[in-house]
């Protein structure tokens, strides 16, 4: 299931989505201009790693580039291939624009930080050991899904269904594909082994749940939850 539209219009003009976007499409283009070795190198200097976090473990001088702590915000604009870019700033482009205009540029730009922080902390204290990077804006667009299912549960969105090898597009309302996607996520987190890299699926989990819980302390006083769709 592919979002591809949303039915649901916005006040202003989504600027900070926006700037999200092209930052991760530009430090991507980066990325790939390092070639591939200075790709896997850059992922680990700018990559939030538990181990560098929680643990003992430091990176070799010529790799370390920016404290550790810092990583938890450097890894949100990185991404390990072109897939998973394109997949996240979808996302964000469908879903962000709504939140940013239910709190304002100023207040989103923290919302979507300190969702990702909770990502990244979710992914990586139950793996403190681990040494594997965590990179990617999955985590922080997590929040965006979340808060955006408090907020629109029942505006629509055009969603593309792979059936085999065909495709059908349909439009469901935002509880329907929003929920589906936390239940996958679920899911995929019992059967994924903590001990291998792939997709951080606690990430997505911490963030969305992040999204809903901090949703209340930033979105301006008269947005309602739960609201009927906007035409």
């Amino acid at each position: 299931m592919i979002p591809l539209h949303d039915d649901n219009p916005t006040t202003i003009k989504p600027l900070l989505t926006v700037i999200f976007i092209v930052a991760c499409s530009l430090v991507f283009l980066w990325q790939l201009s390092l070639g591939a070795r200075g790709f896997e190198m850059a992922v680990y200097r700018l990559g939030a790693i538990p181990a560098m976090l929680f643990g003992d473990k430091t990176l070799p001088p010529e790799l370390a580039m920016v404290p550790p702590t810092l990583t938890v915000f450097t890894s949100m604009f990185m991404h390990g291939g072109w897939m998973h870019l394109i997949g996240n700033m979808l996302y964000l482009w469908i879903f962000g624009n709504n939140i940013e205009d239910s709190m304002g540029h100023g207040r989103f730009v923290i919302f979507y930080l300190l969702c990702g922080v909770a990502a990244v902390f979710a992914q990586a204290l139950p793996n403190a050991d681990s040494t594997i990077p965590m990179i990617g804006a999955s985590g922080a667009i997590s929040g965006v899904l979340g808060a955006y299912l408090l907020l629109f549960p029942r505006a629509h969105v055009l969603v593309l269904i792979p059936l085999g090898v065909y495709m059908r597009t349909m439009r469901l309302p935002a509880m329907v594909v929003l929920g589906f996607w936390f239940v996958l996520q679920l899911v995929n987190s019992v059967l994924a082994d903590p001990g291998k890299g792939g997709v951080a699926f606690g990430a997505h989990i911490g963030g969305f749940i992040a999204g809903m819980v901090l949703l209340p302390l930033f979105k301006y006083r008269h947005v309602r939850l739960f609201a009927p769709p906007r035409h």
